[in-house]
């Protein structure tokens, strides 16, 4: 933990493998009702990618060697606004693997790792549960997820390795919202624009 002179910053829970979920009163379109898995934390600032944003481009289309072993959908996922020409690919590694015996992976937390996609894909699918590709990612500036923060745009709660690989049929942002428990839980019953009502 980092202490502010006496305070602890609003980002102290963010750390790699957490997510950030989107508020219900969200209405950035970027972020609008999404889950962010936070890859990197740090006082500079901070990374993560979408979860819940497939798109309609499929993975062997821009990187033909990944395409066969992506998880369905087999489409690239908007990681979020940030350099969306640049790939990133999220792996589960499968009971008993580690990062650290697994060539061409970075470790995140847990079985989640960040995949080298110049590494060779067939030497790595077999220690792996699944890859997904993202374009683009979403970045903080150091004191911005923070001000962020307090200022009610995000929830911190736990990721589930299952997360990183859920599919677009599952409402990913309402799932994690429920799994959190009263109060939290009541959120993923938001219609968002209260307008709407």
């Amino acid at each position: 933990m980092r202490w502010d002179h006496g305070a602890v910053s609003a980002d102290a829970e963010v750390e790699p493998g957490t997510l950030l979920v989107a508020a219900p009163t969200m209405f950035d379109p970027n972020f609008r009702r999404t889950v962010v898995f936070v890859i990197d934390h740090r006082p500079e600032g901070t990374l993560g990618v979408v979860l819940n944003r497939p798109s309609e481009v499929a993975v062997h289309e821009v990187l033909p060697h990944w395409g066969d072993h992506v998880a369905e959908p087999r489409s690239v996922f908007v990681g979020g606004p940030v350099e969306k020409k640049t790939a990133l690919c999220l792996a589960t590694l499968r009971t008993g693997e580690t990062a650290a015996t697994v060539p061409g992976v970075i470790a995140v937390r847990g079985p989640v790792a960040l995949v080298d996609l110049d590494s060779d894909p067939d030497a790595l699918v077999a220690k792996v549960r699944g890859l997904r590709v993202f374009a683009g990612y979403a970045g903080w500036d150091a004191g911005q997820l923070a001000g962020e923060i307090e200022r009610g745009d995000w929830l911190i709660v736990p990721a589930l390795p299952g997360d990183v690989l859920a599919t677009p049929a599952r409402d990913l942002w309402g799932q994690v919202l429920r799994r959190q428990g009263l109060p939290t839980a009541l959120l993923a019953t938001h219609p968002g624009d209260l307008q709407r009502n």
